[in-house]
């Protein structure tokens, strides 16, 4: 059985891990085929149309379109910034996953939105592409395993991880808001971004409880949260380590890599996994 407490790095830390190298190359390869001839094709297939759908050329909803609207792209911009934030933020969630972990988080939020995003905008003549939804709970995993640590926004302003995302997450429910009650024409999918948080989140609380919902459901509003790269948690005060010399171990690795480790910073790691 995999482990979800401790560092999975067998072949050391990788700046391009596997899942992710593979969903960027994916995302460009279709990307440069929306260019093309078969770009009018692309998106009448392949992206996500709102079940019901009111418009006048007859597109509509198909079951794999919950799965293709991720790789499909407005624009330069678009694709650019969702795959640099995708490996910004997925690179150490793969390095501690997992390559299948982390591919299953992924499409788990990215379907997750799709499907919250089609409640949402049901009736609606325009479809949805795009693969934020999935990189929304990617961003949510990231802020759970690493809360305290600091995001420059614009490059400038500090701003730690959890204050960054609980932000960007109000932004966007009030976005979504204001888009269904005052008929904006904003093109951007605020509830997608907001199911993929959604999901991911439940998805992370349900594995915490070894997959128990009900486990869930009861735990949920403890106040205590891991420190640490840590999103699954057991154990007592015998295995507390100072949250100090986790994040100086974890600087370490995205520094020189894991195996830079010594084998007691190892122990130490697997240590604060095991609260």
């Amino acid at each position: 059985m995999t482990r979800y407490d401790q560092p999975y790095s067998p072949g050391g830390f990788q700046v391009m891990p596997p899942a992710i190298k593979a969903i960027i190359v994916t995302n460009v390869i279709v990307f440069l085929f929306q260019n093309s001839v078969f770009g009018p094709a692309l998106t009448t297939y392949g992206a996500l149309w709102p079940i019901g759908s009111n418009n006048s050329a007859g597109y509509s909803f198909h079951i794999w379109q919950p799965v293709t609207y991720l790789f499909l792209h407005g624009g330069f911009a678009h694709i650019f910034f969702n795959m640099f934030a995708l490996w910004m933020f997925g690179v150490e969630i793969e390095n501690y996953w997992g390559t299948k972990n982390f591919v299953t988080f992924y499409f788990t939020c990215g379907i997750g939105a799709a499907l919250i995003n089609l409640i949402a905008t049901s009736g609606s003549p325009y479809p949805t592409i795009g693969a934020s939804g999935a990189i929304f709970g990617v961003l949510l995993a990231f802020a759970m395993m690493f809360p305290d640590r600091y995001i420059y926004l614009y490059f400038l302003l500090p701003v730690k991880t959890k204050y960054f995302v609980a932000g960007y997450a109000l932004i966007e429910f009030f976005s979504g808001l204001g888009n269904r009650t005052m008929g904006s024409g904003s093109d951007i999918a605020h509830f997608a971004h907001l199911g993929g948080m959604l999901v991911g989140f439940i998805y992370i609380m349900i594995r915490r409880n070894d997959g128990s919902i009900t486990r869930m459901l009861r735990k949920l509003s403890l106040p205590k949260k891991p420190k640490g790269p840590v999103l699954w948690q057991g154990g007592g005060k015998d295995d507390e380590v100072p949250e100090a010399e986790i994040d100086r171990i974890l600087d370490k690795i995205s520094s020189r890599g894991y195996d830079s480790l010594t084998a007691e910073e190892k122990r130490t790691l697997l240590k604060a996994g095991k609260r």
